[in-house]
């Protein structure tokens, strides 16, 4: 049994965890000469299933990252940038390594004195997140990869339906 992959089935199982798409991840990986049986053959193997499946849970990780982030952008406190934009007033020593600023895009000193703090767009973050949450809870993926599985099924088979 085959333990490690080529170069073109590393970047063939990238591609299809990108894409969804055998013929198209074979055809991009490098296997021009009929990339539907490349992908066919690839797909029975079992390094590349484990591949695919390793490079989906990494995916799935970053796609969490991405969910925290867009959650804390929207509903993250912004208490400590107050706290900084008052410490000249109020005279208190803040050390910036411990400040939460994460929703903070930019601090500005202006000419005039005084410090100018813009945050992320908490709107923008918003839609973001509702539209990454919708892409899991809608069932559009596991529904997509079922017709795949169908219209290879079909193409194996010779265009015979029934």
């Amino acid at each position: 049994m085959k333990t490690t992959l080529s170069q073109k089935e590393t970047a063939f199982c990238r591609a299809f965890v990108r894409t969804r798409n055998g013929r198209e991840a074979a055809a991009s990986a490098g296997f021009l000469l009929f990339p539907e049986k490349a992908a066919q053959k690839m797909l029975a193997q079992t390094a590349v299933q484990e591949k695919i499946a390793a490079l989906e849970t990494k995916e799935n990780a970053t796609r969490a990252e991405l969910l925290a982030g867009y959650r804390r952008l929207a509903f993250g406190s912004v208490a400590d940038a107050v706290r900084l934009l008052l410490a000249a007033e109020t005279g208190e020593a803040l050390d910036p390594e411990t400040l939460d600023l994460f929703s903070v895009s930019e601090i500005k000193r202006p000419k005039g004195g005084g410090l100018e703090i813009k945050f992320f767009d908490r709107q923008k973050a918003l839609d973001r997140l509702a539209m990454l949450e919708s892409e899991t809870a809608d069932g559009a993926l596991p529904f997509y990869r079922a017709l795949e599985r169908s219209a290879a099924a079909i193409t194996e088979s010779g265009g015979a339906i029934g």
